[in-house]
């Protein structure tokens, strides 16, 4: 099953939604408490970069009983120093992220500890950041 979400930019009111549609369709599928926590955690963290960091995105769920694979993918202004934003505790989040409570740079870390397999590429036009859980 794929499944394909629009991700606006700064729309914290909706952010959310798809790590919410997500777990739902573990659980209904009767998926590990365990694994589906993992998820949770990194589509919840991708799905805040994407909208607190870009011009916006979107965001594709490949789901099959062995494996789902999550695309995030969005529109500038990308990372400037992927190294920098794999530590802990590194942000470039704006004052209103900040200030809205998002921004405290785990986001990556996060996502990186939480799948099986982990892949980001970005450039000035956006990023790509792949997740792989095996189920």
């Amino acid at each position: 099953m794929i499944y394909t979400f629009e991700i606006l930019p700064m729309n914290l009111e909706q952010a959310g939604y798809i790590s919410s549609f997500i777990k739902k369709l573990l659980v209904d599928n009767k998926i590990s408490k365990m694994v589906i926590r993992r998820v949770s955690i990194a589509t919840y963290e991708a799905e805040i970069n994407v909208v607190i960091h870009s011009y916006g995105g979107k965001c594709v769920v490949d789901y099959n009983e062995k494996q789902l694979k999550i695309v995030f993918s969005d529109t500038g202004p990308g990372i400037k120093n992927i190294e920098s934003a794999m530590t802990e505790g590194f942000s470039t989040a704006s004052t209103y992220a900040r200030e809205n409570g998002f921004g405290a740079g785990m986001g990556l870390p996060n996502i990186r500890n939480s799948c099986d397999e982990f892949d980001i590429q970005s450039s000035d036009k956006g990023t790509i950041v792949t997740i792989i859980f095996n189920l």
